[in-house]
């Protein structure tokens, strides 16, 4: 019996899975990753049971097991010095519905961003890069205090239970671009503050985002129009 032709994509022929949370995330990833067919885009909903759930599901009809998985949107910044548009790539994840209570606990590493970071920055972005906290509730006002002295930068709802659907080895990562900050909160969670800047960002990004788990070529960086 004949073998089914691999996916293009991955070194090993395998398509990337990647994840976002709101329909405004998926519409300015989808404008980036058109040229990508290697790519498969799903939207997770609200919340990290929600993502755990949807790529759980994902996992399980994907006719080709994903050689890579990504998990983007919009974030919000939890200290000074990172301005709404700005990108974080995680270097870990901690996880409120593992005991990171205190933003030290649950922790999943996410191990060597800096490709990922550096490409990003090829196309124009401002990019930084340290521990992603996944929270079960939006966070505001003192809590972003308390996370970012714990070495927090920037917290969503999502990252967290979304990555623990994913099988042992899979290369992993997650991308948040921020769209406010402890001087600008949002008043609730679909009321993105500074939403045009971050869409715009995104929508850059998802280009390089598509890349992910290849060898990070001029080719693979083809910036969106």
């Amino acid at each position: 019996m004949s073998r089914e032709p691999a996916r293009p994509g991955r070194p090993d022929g395998r398509p990337l899975l990647l994840a976002c949370a709101l329909g405004a995330e998926q519409a300015a990833l989808r404008a980036g990753v058109r040229a990508a067919p290697s790519v498969r885009l799903i939207r997770t909903g609200m919340g990290g049971e929600k993502a755990l759930r949807s790529v759980s599901r994902a996992l399980t009809q994907e006719e080709y097991p994903p050689g890579a998985f990504l998990f983007a949107g919009f974030g919000a910044a939890v200290g000074p010095g990172i301005r709404p548009g700005d990108v974080l790539v995680a270097t870990e994840v901690r996880d409120a519905s593992r005991g990171a209570s205190n933003g030290r606990g649950g922790v999943t590493g996410l191990p060597r961003p800096d490709a990922l970071a550096a490409a990003l920055r090829s196309v124009g972005l401002t990019v930084h890069t340290g521990p992603l906290f996944s929270a079960d509730a939006v966070v505001r006002g003192d809590r972003r205090a308390e996370l970012n002295a714990a070495g927090v930068l920037a917290v969503d709802m999502e990252t967290a239970g979304a990555l623990r659907a994913l099988p042992a080895g899979l290369p992993a990562a997650a991308v948040r671009v921020v769209v406010d900050t402890p001087e600008h909160e949002l008043l609730r969670p679909g009321t993105l503050f500074h939403g045009l800047r971050a869409w715009r960002a995104l929508r850059t990004a998802a280009p390089v985002l598509a890349a992910f788990g290849s060898p990070f070529s001029e080719r693979a960086l083809v910036t969106s129009s």
